[in-house]
């Protein structure tokens, strides 16, 4: 289809295409983190500053005030991460964003509303009314909504293509609301990344507190600053298991090859089993643990269901299969015991009206958050690697889309050197408004 319209768009000479897909790879898990908290932080900082307004209790204002510090700390570091993850996919795959980038530069809309209004907010603490303060703020968890919707749409996009004709590799009759958003692939997407925002945000921040609490800091500050990032992630985690179901199933009908790489299923079978752990070679699950015909039953809520195998793809269509199942089972463990412990957190809240008293309830939940990040990363490697060889799925290689200059690995060095250096900047800086005494007036 497609695939034959773009036939012009020959593989580029290039010997360092995996070191350039290294580099994509890091700058995406630098910013992804980033991308979570813009999600999730300011709708966290807006309901404590709310609680203030409704109750009066100072303890509310301080709360919000501490975390608007973070909040533009990380908003400065999701800046810097932008603007390189910009730059980078123009100059590494010119050919891909040359040919379909557009969707990308609605993003920088949302930018500059919420860079206006972090500023407004900011400065706006002591200057404007506790009302026109708060208001100040919604802007900025729409546009951080807003901006993540229009990039979460060009990748569903990327996984199921439409809206579009390739004419002699230039693309013509574009329907962009079609193409964005009359796509099937957007709305599993989108509601898969907000609640792992959620979770990635709320397990980080309650983590940070729970380490409080292991070490003796448990006032009433440090109770509603655990409480709040908690809860909406515990609310999160056990709907993503159901998310996480959605996202399975139209990953079967859409890209068969991704599922049977999920699995690393070698060849077709009906009642097809999952293996957990274990290694794929030679068209089988070396070391697995074999549940019966539950892949099938997964994919296609049926346990007799055909799954397509890896034998039935050329094998220059095949994804790195050990690098997504991996990917795919941490992300898919992680998440199972992340709802395990929301669930046991949400039940004691509800019999007792109060946080676990239990000391491994909070050893867990420092766990937790560095667990949920893990998870956050592997889930976007399944969706990423997972589309290997393509990077417009059935469209346009990987290949063909990467620059053909020189160069990469001194730059990859670079840029490895370069967020080195800004992971410990933000972490010094993160420490720093940590160890500030907790004031409440």
């Amino acid at each position: 289809m497609l695939s034959v319209a773009l036939s012009d768009l020959a593989p580029v000479q290039q010997s360092y295409l995996l070191q350039a897909r290294q580099m994509q790879a890091l700058s995406f898990m630098v910013h992804i983190p980033l991308v979570c908290f813009g999600i999730a932080f300011p709708a966290l900082v807006l309901f404590v500053e709310w609680r203030y307004l409704r109750t009066g209790e100072q303890v509310y204002r301080t709360l919000a005030r501490r975390w608007t510090k973070v909040l533009v700390t990380l908003f400065a570091a999701g800046v810097v991460t932008g603007t390189i993850l910009s730059f980078e996919m123009a100059l590494l795959w010119p050919n891909f964003t040359s040919t379909f980038g557009g969707g990308f530069a609605i993003e920088g809309f949302s930018f500059f509303l919420e860079a206006i209004f972090i500023g407004i907010y900011v400065y706006g603490w002591d200057r404007l009314s506790p009302r026109a303060h708060f208001l100040s703020g919604l802007p900025i968890a729409v546009a951080g909504v807003l901006g993540s919707v229009m990039v979460i749409s060009v990748n569903g996009w990327m996984n199921h293509p439409l809206g579009f004709r390739l004419v002699d590799g230039r693309v013509t009759d574009v329907n962009p609301w079609r193409a964005l958003f009359g796509n099937s692939y957007l709305w599993h997407e989108l509601v898969h990344m907000y609640l792992a925002g959620y979770m990635v945000t709320g397990f980080l921040v309650a983590g940070a507190y729970a380490i409080g609490k292991l070490r003796g800091r448990w006032g009433r500050y440090e109770r509603i600053a655990l409480a709040v990032p908690l809860t909406a992630a515990a609310v999160a985690a056990p709907v993503q298991v159901l998310v996480g179901d959605w996202a399975a199933r139209t990953v079967a009908h859409d890209q068969p090859v991704k599922l049977a790489a999920l699995e690393g299923l070698g060849h077709t079978t009906r009642g097809a089993p999952i293996h957990l752990l274990g290694w794929y070679t030679d068209g089988r699950v070396d070391y697995g643990i074999e549940i019966p015909r539950l892949l099938s039953f997964l994919a296609f809520h049926s346990t007799n269901a055909t799954v397509q195998g890896l034998d039935t793809f050329p094998a220059s269509d095949v994804p790195p299969v050990n690098v997504v199942r991996i990917a795919f089972q941490l992300m898919v463990g992680i998440g199972t015991l992340l709802a395990l412990l929301s669930l046991a957190f949400l039940v004691v809240r509800w019999r007792r009206g109060g946080l676990p008293g239990t000391p491994w309830f909070y050893g867990a939940l420092a766990v937790a958050g560095p667990a949920s990040l893990v998870a956050l990363i592997a889930g976007w490697g399944t969706t990423e690697v997972g589309r290997q060889p393509w990077v417009v799925y059935r469209v346009m290689r990987t290949d063909e889309a990467v620059t053909g200059a020189s160069g990469i690995p001194v730059s990859y060095a670079a840029l490895a050197a370069a967020y080195v250096v800004l992971v410990g900047a933000v972490a010094w800086a993160l420490r720093r408004l940590a160890g500030r005494p907790v004031q409440e007036a």
